[in-house]
């Protein structure tokens, strides 16, 4: 046989047919894992995840996450908080997604969902769906605003989000940072709803203009 460089030997192409045997079964490996990899973190989109932060990417933070890393991007994090290889964070999957032979996982600190998944696993009464999160309104790192209401009359939405003493509530604020979080109770009638909201202020009238 007779190559580019001249005759070839039957050990040139054994080593030749061995290199593309390497090289397709990389590429297969590759595809499976990268199978394997998304179908497992698939499942927890739009949901909470914690891992630990592993590199610094520019302005991204790189988390590491199992046997794969998801993506913390500049705007997806809270303004003022800081970031330290080693550090564990709890982050919320916005998306994850095929790009060629990798899975790119997009994580939040920011996004207002991740505050409604920590009502969901910090208050049963969320979680078994008796507490309702109507409306949320969320200024990421400086303070939110919950409107939460009940289908048993006998249940306060409020303070079954506070818990006793506040303490439910103090478990969410304190994975926060600090972030504010004010509970108002829901109200079909927008008149009543304004003015949960505006509290602590008083407020003497209000005017709706359709």
């Amino acid at each position: 046989v007779t190559g580019p460089d001249g005759p070839m030997k039957l050990d040139d192409l054994g080593r030749i047919a061995a290199q593309t045997a390497k090289q397709v079964i990389g590429q297969i490996l590759r595809e499976a894992e990268r199978e394997v990899i998304f179908s497992e973190y698939d499942r927890f989109q739009r949901q909470l995840v914690t891992g630990t932060v592993y590199r610094m990417d520019g302005t991204n933070v790189v988390v590491q996450l199992g046997k794969t890393e998801g993506y913390l991007p500049k705007h997806e994090q809270v303004r003022g908080e800081t970031y330290r290889i080693g550090d564990r964070i709890l982050c919320y999957v916005v998306e994850v997604k095929k790009i060629g032979n990798r899975v790119k996982i997009i994580l939040s600190r920011s996004h207002p969902d991740m505050l409604r998944r920590l009502f969901e696993r910090e208050i049963p009464e969320v979680a078994d769906g008796v507490v309702e999160i109507v409306g949320l309104v969320r200024e990421a790192g400086y303070k939110t605003k919950v409107a939460a209401s009940s289908l048993d009359p006998k249940v306060d939405p409020i303070g079954a989000c506070v818990g006793v003493r506040g303490t439910r509530i103090k478990n969410i604020i304190d994975e926060l940072g600090g972030e504010k979080i004010d509970i108002i109770k829901w109200s079909d009638e927008p008149e009543v709803l304004i003015v949960n909201a505006l509290k602590p202020a008083q407020i003497n009238s209000i005017t709706l203009y359709e």
